[in-house]
C-alpha cells in the first residue's frame, strides 16, 4: 500500500523554526517528484514548494522564499521542509504530495499530484 506520512508540525512562536518529514512507505521515492503544500482554515490549498526526483531542482512560493529549503535524503525515503522565521500566516495543515515520471523538475500544482499524505498541523503563534 502506498503511503506518505507527514509529521513535525507543532506549536511555535514567531520567528522559531519546525522541520517537517514526509516518510514514504509501500513504494520508493527514487522516481517521484514531491510537492509541499498548506491549507488554512477556509483557504484553498496552496503549494509551498517542490522537489524534484533526483533533487536538482526546487521551486517555492513567494511568499517562503527565503524562509523555508526542501531537501530530500533516498536513501531514507524522505523529504524535509525546514521552515525557519515562521510567521502567524504560515499557520496551516501541511501536506506532502508524490507525483511519479516529471522528469527533471517539480510543480505547484496540486491537480497533478497523484499521492497525498494526511498533514501536519503548524501553529505559529505568541
Amino acid at each position: 500500500q502506498l503511503q506518505l506520512v507527514e509529521s513535525g508540525g507543532g506549536l511555535v512562536q514567531p520567528g522559531g523554526s519546525l522541520r517537517l518529514s514526509c516518510a514514504a512507505s509501500g513504494f520508493t521515492l527514487d522516481y517521484y517528484a514531491i510537492g509541499w503544500f498548506r491549507q488554512a482554515p477556509g483557504k484553498e490549498r496552496e503549494g509551498v514548494s517542490c522537489i524534484s526526483s533526483s533533487g536538482g531542482k526546487t521551486n517555492y512560493a513567494d511568499s517562503v522564499k527565503g524562509r523555508f529549503t526542501i531537501s530530500r535524503h533516498n536513501a531514507e525515503n524522505t523529504v524535509y521542509l525546514q521552515m525557519n522565521n515562521l510567521k502567524p500566516e504560515d499557520t496551516a495543515v501541511y501536506y506532502c504530495a508524490a507525483l511519479r515520471g516529471y522528469g527533471s523538475s517539480c510543480s505547484n500544482q496540486k491537480q497533478v499530484y497523484s499521492y497525498w499524505g494526511r498533514g501536519t498541523q503548524v501553529t505559529v503563534s505568541s
